[in-house]
């Protein structure tokens, strides 16, 4: 589910080109790792954003060229503009909630801001003067078709992404499970 969502937002509705700097905010979830090794495969720089050292190195491996804690970094924006001087060219937001005016600031003029949910609040504050004053496109994705998921398939069976999978599946009350025969 996670990695057919990544692609439709990078591949299908984002079309991610090489070279594009790409910021994943939330990237140590399972979309988020589906973005950092789809941008890298697409040949991207890609800036990936998660809430612990830990979790950033896991992240390096699977491909991001740099790591942004957010719980370091609060202001995550400033970091993303002078590492890249004008902003990104594509910035990847699941999360909405108060990273939404952050992400803003860091685009570039052009910019595009994919989005497939909004894990930390679906109302966000929003200011829209970056919207109009850079030109930011902003695109949504809901799920994916048959044919995202075929393309991502041949890109799994050539090797170029390697799904990650938590080890860890708890069943119960505790935390809602999806079950599949592949796993």
């Amino acid at each position: 589910i996670a990695y057919g969502a990544a692609w439709r937002m990078l591949i299908t509705n984002g079309n991610i080109k090489p070279g594009e700097q790409v910021l994943i905010l939330g990237a140590s979830g399972g979309v988020g790792n589906a973005c950092v090794q789809i941008a890298r495969m697409k040949g991207c720089f890609v800036i990936a954003a998660t809430s612990s050292d830990e979790k950033g190195e896991k992240l390096k491996e699977l491909g991001a060229d740099m790591i942004i804690n957010y719980n370091d970094e609060p202001e995550f924006h400033r970091t993303v503009r002078s590492l890249t001087g004008d902003g990104v060219d594509v910035a990847v937001n699941y999360t909405g909630g108060d990273t939404w005016v952050r992400t803003l600031k860091c685009m570039k003029t052009g910019g595009r801001i994919l989005t497939c949910g909004a894990t930390a609040g679906f109302d966000p504050k929003t200011d829209i003067r970056f919207i109009w004053r850079k030109e930011i496109k902003i695109q949504g994705s809901n799920s994916w078709t048959k044919e995202d998921i075929q393309l991502l398939l041949d890109s799994i069976l050539e090797g170029k992404i390697v799904p990650v999978r938590s080890e860890e599946r708890r069943v119960g009350k505790e935390c809602r499970s999806r079950w599949s025969p592949y796993h």
